[in-house]
């Protein structure tokens, strides 16, 4: 897989590009210094994935997540900053980023954190969810779910891909999907993403 990172420290770049240069499936194909500069990158250089970090300067990492998204909507974005505040959490979600990983994360979980977002999954760091879960009450929203829509709701939220929650459930791939659609209109959530938070806050 082809990877961006976009970071104004220098050094967090090169410590990255060493880092994945060890996995055999990976390849940093681009560094970006700021916000403005990874979105000319993708106009020819586009990557399957892209490691964000927040405060830049020129366009910040959350302004840039919402143009990419919105000119590139497969291209998969992980934050990767030292910010867990809630504040930038929930504006970087809402700008379309499908991770959030702080840069204290151990090395050797960062490749495969990359794999699973990569994968269709969402990826959230433990004490960023944490963060954007506390003092979050229980709902009574989640009765208008079927036993099956709550079964595949806790499988996304743990992480698990439509291939994989179909094996588990013993049910098809195009059922999980359907299902994933009715249970995002029933929520008014946007996406996978969405419904991992929304599952964490209530349990």
């Amino acid at each position: 897989m082809k990877i961006m990172i976009v970071d104004d420290d220098a050094l967090v770049c090169q410590s990255l590009e060493v880092l994945f240069s060890r996995e055999a499936d990976m390849e940093v194909s681009a560094i970006a210094s700021d916000g403005k500069e990874a979105i000319d990158v993708c106009l020819n250089n586009l990557p399957d994935v892209i490691l964000m970090d927040i405060q830049m300067p020129n366009m910040d990492g959350i302004q840039a997540t919402r143009e990419i998204k919105r000119r590139w909507e497969q291209v998969r974005i992980m934050m990767l900053t030292t910010f867990k505040d809630e504040d930038n959490i929930r504006l970087a979600l809402r700008a379309g980023a499908e991770g959030y990983m702080l840069k204290s994360t151990p090395a050797t979980n960062m490749a495969q954190q990359i794999r699973v977002l990569v994968s269709g999954s969402s990826v959230l760091d433990a004490d960023v969810l944490k963060t954007i879960t506390r003092n979050q009450d229980s709902s009574e929203d989640m009765k208008i779910l079927t036993n099956r829509e709550q079964d595949i709701l806790e499988l996304i939220a743990q992480g698990h891909s439509n291939k994989e929650i179909a094996s588990q459930l013993f049910i098809s791939e195009g059922r999980v999907r359907n299902t994933l659609s009715i249970v995002l209109s029933k929520l008014d959530l946007r996406d996978r993403t969405q419904l991992a938070i929304y599952y964490w806050k209530r349990n």
